[in-house]
């Protein structure tokens, strides 16, 4: 698999990243070593994780997964809506060593805030990980749902304080949900931030599977439910599986490849719950994504507007 310079990191990673939210709740220890192993196989040195995933179970089970080869992988995780809520200088803390005691390491590549929190001024916030940083606890923060005008203010904050900047951003980012077209991406692609998105495959809707009425994520989960419940989104949902199927093409293979192809992102999360399903998204690191073809997919779904809402300036 090829590899992607993250950003302003230094780091070069993996072209995919698996996400290991599933770790400990849908796939079971086996079948997460299972999920790991085929990761590693195609390539992949990129794992995503976060306190609030399974309930901590999920830094656990990838911890006893890259143990005894800790060095071969670049590995995440988050803070803020885990057991420590929240992006006080005492909570950050809390949660950071928590989760190194989970992982079994002494230090997380990439550490991200998981949300925005209003009620903590962003000094407090950046201070706390310049500590985790300064001890070597973590290599480089990011944040995760922010705004482009939260990245902006807090990277502003730590130029003038002297504290490390987010250097990697984690938008939602796929054929329904674009937003982070008008202002997050082109703010990384001026700033030099990477950009690792998730939901690639808007939590399986892109597959088409939902619109034909099958169980999984949308059945269950009332977030995922709101999140993507708009009459429209099915509409797209249904298109693009037409669009793929005429092709030939797995629906998960080519939403991968169109989030992968955006020039601002550096890698796209995927996510699995089965091997099975897993091979789909790997099959995105070899699909050849021209530019005619990325534009046919993007002119499937509703193109955002731009942040001055003035339509009649935005082109295409």
């Amino acid at each position: 698999m090829k590899t992607r310079r993250l950003g302003r990191t230094g780091a070069r990673v993996s072209e995919l990243c698996f996400g290991t939210m599933s770790f400990g709740g849908d796939a079971d220890e086996a079948v997460s070593g299972a999920l790991y192993s085929a990761c590693r196989d195609a390539g992949v040195d990129f794992f995503d994780c976060a306190d609030v995933y399974a309930g901590g179970r999920s830094e656990e089970i990838l911890g006893r997964l890259i143990k005894g080869h800790r060095d071969e992988v670049f590995i995440t995780s988050k803070c803020a809506m885990g057991p420590h809520k929240g992006a006080s200088r005492r909570t950050i803390r809390l949660s950071c060593e928590a989760s190194l005691r989970r992982l079994g390491v002494d230090r997380i590549d990439l550490y991200f805030m998981h949300v925005f929190d209003e009620t903590v001024p962003l000094e407090e916030t950046l201070r706390a990980l310049e500590d985790l940083r300064a001890a070597g606890k973590v290599a480089h923060i990011g944040c995760s749902n922010y705004a482009a005008w939260q990245i902006a203010k807090a990277n502003g904050i730590a130029a003038r304080e002297g504290f490390a900047p987010f250097e990697v951003i984690q938008p939602m980012y796929n054929l329904i949900k674009r937003q982070a077209e008008v202002e997050i991406l082109p703010l990384a692609m001026a700033e030099d931030l990477g950009v690792i998105s998730y939901g690639p495959g808007a939590g399986g809707l892109l597959t088409g599977k939902y619109v034909q009425g099958a169980d999984g994520r949308f059945s269950v989960n009332q977030d995922y439910q709101k999140r993507y419940g708009d009459a429209w989104f099915h509409d797209v949902a249904a298109a693009f599986a037409a669009f793929a199927a005429d092709r030939g093409v797995h629906p998960m293979t080519l939403a991968v490849a169109w989030a992968k192809a955006h020039p601002a992102i550096s890698c796209p999360i995927i996510g699995a719950r089965s091997v099975e399903q897993l091979r789909a998204s790997l099959d995105a690191a070899n699909f050849d994504m021209s530019p005619e073809l990325h534009a046919e997919i993007a002119a499937l779904s509703r193109t955002p507007s731009p942040a001055t809402d003035r339509l009649e300036e935005q082109g295409g």
